[in-house]
């Protein structure tokens, strides 16, 4: 090459270099945000915003349900129902992403209406524009769950006849499954003698996650039942924790859960099988978690 066509070269490979824009790489967005503060809905909107927002889960004209756990007459200082300005914060958070309707319900143990009143949520989700509805045997169908152990099921329809689905647990200890999270809240979809699942209750929790596959998981840690699960009775049987969890990985949202108590996810056999399926991650050190207090 002669002198002049290599410094010509040289000036042109230079010019590459100054003009090539510098690109840094986005942080890779959560896969579980864990809140901590003082306000319960404060900290449920920051953690769907820490997993990149609601647009990101709910499309304009989606029909939304939102599950959470009525299933008890008990005030919300009882930490038996999930909190209502949690509901509250997601109600608002779906329609503002567009949702064209947003439910709220649950198939309650105790007498429907108390729960719904004494509980806070329905008056909570009502304020924010949600359809707040009550259980109905006649919208009960036999379902094929084609779960492992779950083969048919009754199913009630409104669970199935929406776009999207957000599941939101309390978190409680159990006298049967240890802990009850967002896994065992499914069983506030079906009908039918749900006693009957309590012979392989772990088996159980694993096929309606997998039969439901909700959009978007958010555990409400705020105030936790610690004794006398799952209905509790007296505040003493609470702590206060002041925290939400969100995700879109059910498994990995109930493993964070379980650490509130004296567990390892490791221990629990519902998080183990609901992995071995393929439906998310209990091995929390290969979960990307963002957490922080607000």
């Amino acid at each position: 090459m002669e002198r002049r066509d290599f410094l010509k070269s040289l000036l042109l490979s230079g010019l590459s270099l100054k003009l090539d824009p510098i690109t840094y790489a986005k942080p890779a967005t959560p896969e579980l945000a864990v809140i901590e503060g003082e306000d319960p809905e404060a900290i449920t909107r920051e953690a769907i915003r820490a997993l990149g927002g609601m647009n990101k889960f709910i499309s304009r004209g989606d029909k939304v349900l939102i599950k959470p756990n009525i299933g008890w007459d008990r005030t919300p200082e009882m930490a038996a129902c999930t909190n209502p300005q949690v509901v509250k914060a997601l109600v608002e958070m779906a329609y503002q992403a567009g949702a064209k309707e947003v439910i709220v319900m649950d198939h309650t143990i105790n007498q429907p209406k108390r729960c719904y009143i004494r509980s806070g949520i329905q008056e909570a989700a009502q304020q924010a524009g949600a359809k707040v509805l009550f259980t109905d045997e006649q919208r009960l169908k036999r379902m094929k769950l084609n779960g492992e152990w779950l083969k048919e099921w009754e199913v009630f329809q409104d669970f199935v006849e929406v776009d999207k689905l957000i599941n939101v647990p309390i978190a409680k200890v159990h006298s049967l499954s240890r802990v009850t999270l967002g896994m065992k809240n499914w069983l506030g979809a079906i009908g039918g003698s749900r006693n009957r699942l309590h012979q392989k209750i772990d088996q159980a929790m694993v096929d309606l996650t997998a039969f439901f596959k909700p959009t978007l998981t958010v555990l409400d840690g705020y105030r936790i039942l610690v004794r006398n699960g799952p209905q509790g009775g007296r505040t003493s049987d609470t702590k206060l924790m002041k925290t939400v969890v969100a995700g879109q990985d059910p498994v990995a949202v109930d493993a964070y859960g379980v650490t509130f108590f004296a567990y390892q996810p490791s221990e629990l056999l519902f998080l183990k099988l609901a992995q071995q399926r393929g439906l998310g991650k209990f091995e929390l050190e290969k979960v990307r978690i963002e957490k922080r207090k607000i």
